[in-house]
């Protein structure tokens, strides 16, 4: 019985997260305006993004969505990477205050990062809003995030391997590329996916400090304001979401093949 009310559990909570998700898709291939109405099966909206009336306002905005993320998702990987080796070295004290204040970005209101890093921005007004203020504001909510990929895989290594690195004549910077590197990449990776994700689906913070760059959350906030929701935003979602999809797919693939080299590599070892 437990188990029968676990299944169900189960598949109400996938239901719940992925149904709507599906009927984004099913809705994509219509041109109705009115969520929920289908009017008969077309491919307009999709066309409509590389060959409608609006398809360079929304080219652009797709770039804009792809340099930012990526820009963000690479500095707050590389950041929180070296973040977490230095915070992993520290005494205990230190580094649970390090900790408990990585984790505001993530427990705080958006909306008050959003308002706080505009008043930053406006204060110094040698800078302009645009791409640096836009990466800058992603890169301080996704850092923490790659942060905590990353220390899990430190904590799991026997310190004594770095230390037996350095006693054999390694320099702390080959020991910590020889050694510390291969334990964090996988938490690295993971942290950098993550942040990718975040960054790409970012709206509040975008929307205060984003100046003149248009990203595909302000173009279809915008345009839903003025016109309402527009078949073609209906399409390039589901495709962002397909992308995404099949990215996370990929990767836990090459990463399920990998392990499995390694767990046949130590078989043959111990054989």
């Amino acid at each position: 019985m437990k188990k029968v009310i676990g299944n169900i559990y189960l598949y109400l909570i996938l239901a719940f997260l992925y149904l709507p998700l599906l009927l984004l898709i099913v809705f994509s291939f219509t041109e109705s305006r009115t969520l929920g109405l289908w009017t008969g099966f077309s491919f307009e909206p999709y066309k409509d993004i590389f060959v409608g009336a609006k398809s360079k306002e929304i080219q652009t905005a797709l770039l804009n969505t792809i340099i930012v993320a990526i820009s963000a998702s690479l500095i707050s990987t590389v950041i929180g990477s070296l973040a977490a080796i230095g915070v992993y070295s520290m005494k205990k004290l230190p580094r649970r205050i390090i900790y408990n204040v990585n984790q505001l970005p993530i427990i705080n209101a958006e909306v008050v990062s959003a308002v706080a890093l505009m008043m930053f921005f406006t204060a110094l007004s040698f800078i302009t809003p645009g791409y640096f203020t836009l990466i800058f504001g992603h890169v301080s909510f996704c850092m923490p995030y790659v942060y905590l990929s990353v220390m899990p895989k430190l904590q799991m290594m026997d310190k004594n391997i770095y230390e037996a690195a350095l006693d054999l004549g390694a320099s702390p910077a080959t020991a910590t590329r020889k050694v510390l590197m291969p334990y964090v990449k996988p938490g690295a990776i993971s942290g950098f996916i993550l942040a990718f994700t975040l960054s790409l689906d970012d709206f509040v913070i975008t929307i205060f400090n984003n100046g003149s760059v248009e990203t595909l959350s302000t173009y279809i906030w915008h345009n839903a304001v003025k016109r309402g929701l527009e078949p073609s935003t209906k399409a390039i979602s589901s495709l962002l979401f397909i992308i995404v999809l099949g990215g996370l797919i990929i990767y836990n693939v090459i990463k399920s093949k990998q392990s499995k080299k390694l767990e046949n590599k130590q078989k043959e070892i111990q054989n």
